[in-house]
């Protein structure tokens, strides 16, 4: 070969490689962080989007889900901003709790930018609950009880106090009149199944938490829906469940869920995990399992789901300030 012709399928070789696209970012060991103990909505979160995420092939290998539970979620913000703010296989579960926190303040020097928000898988409506063997039939009359003496009724959470399991209870008291809010009882446990397990225990009255949580618990027989936070009957198996609403509560509280991941997840990583959630939600695996948990459609992802956030913070954020859990 001359050099004329040397010199061409070098400067050949090299427009090729340059016009090459980049090797997109491909994960290796998942993991995802559902910061509560087993059994709640953070766990469903990560377990079910975690085995859809292996059974259709997005992932090479079974997601690995760590609870590391503490603060209403605060512990494993804390961890991913300060220790693993640029871990690219890393995802952690999300919900309305995690927004409210941050609209309180309770994440002490945490702010939503510090991590980036990769997308939702629905929405998860309230429930408000009692054991089986509870005299209390409806909404109503847990909350008659809770007016003649505050102290008679311990509700049950798997959110931190102030958080959205706890703001729930405070909204459908204020809906029904109880100006003193402050008085109304409310028990802050590390997951919603952990709070079930105390009410089945006797130890409280009652549960606040999400249809997710609750729906097992409810076909099994162990605990009593009083009341779906939902602005009417929700569809199929679900029908079943009164509304707040049909009480005579205009009382309605959708807990989305969702993941955010490390705030230094290289933009390839991102933009995977932003697209694997959306292949999750829409495959027909996942609508079975929004089917059978009762989860709502909500398909957000990227920079619409950010914004979503951000938005949720700031009326969560007035609604606090309303009802005097912050200043």
């Amino acid at each position: 070969m001359n050099k004329l012709a040397a010199a061409c399928a070098a400067s050949l070789l090299t427009a090729l490689c340059a016009s090459a696209p980049a090797v997109a970012f491909e994960p290796a060991a998942t993991e995802c962080i559902a910061p509560a103990n087993p059994g709640g909505g953070w766990d469903f979160t990560c377990r079910q989007v975690g085995k859809t995420l292996y059974d259709l092939k997005i992932v090479p290998s079974p997601v690995q889900v760590t609870n590391l539970s503490g603060g209403g979620g605060g512990v494993a913000y804390s961890e991913v901003v300060a220790k693993r703010d640029s871990d690219n296989d890393l995802i952690v579960a999300a919900s309305s709790a995690t927004s409210t926190r941050l609209a309180q303040g309770a994440y002490p020097g945490m702010t939503m930018g510090q991590v980036r928000w990769i997308g939702s898988i629905g929405a998860d409506y309230g429930v408000i609950a009692v054991a089986k063997d509870s005299p209390i039939k409806t909404l109503k009359e847990l909350l008659d009880k809770v007016k003649a003496d505050p102290s008679s009724v311990a509700f049950a959470g798997g959110s931190a106090v102030g958080g959205w399991d706890h703001l729930k209870v405070l909204i459908a008291a204020k809906a029904d009149g109880i100006d003193d809010i402050r008085k109304v009882k409310y028990v802050a446990f590390e997951g919603g199944g952990e709070a079930v397990t105390q009410l089945l225990g006797g130890h409280v009255q009652a549960f606040t938490g999400d249809l997710s949580e609750a729906k097992e618990f409810s076909d099994s027989g162990d605990i009593r829906i009083l009341a779906v936070l939902a602005p009417k009957r929700l569809p199929g198996d679900f029908a079943r469940f009164p509304t707040a609403k049909e009480q005579g509560l205009d009382v309605v509280g959708a807990n989305w869920r969702g993941f955010y991941a490390p705030g230094k997840m290289s933009d390839d990583a991102y933009a995977f995990w932003v697209e694997a959630v959306k292949k999750v939600y829409a495959s027909d695996e996942w609508k079975g399992i929004m089917k059978s948990s009762g989860l709502m459609p909500l398909d957000l992802d990227g920079a619409a789901f950010t914004a979503f956030v951000k938005d949720q913070i700031d009326k969560t954020t007035a609604i606090s300030k309303e009802i005097g859990l912050i200043k």
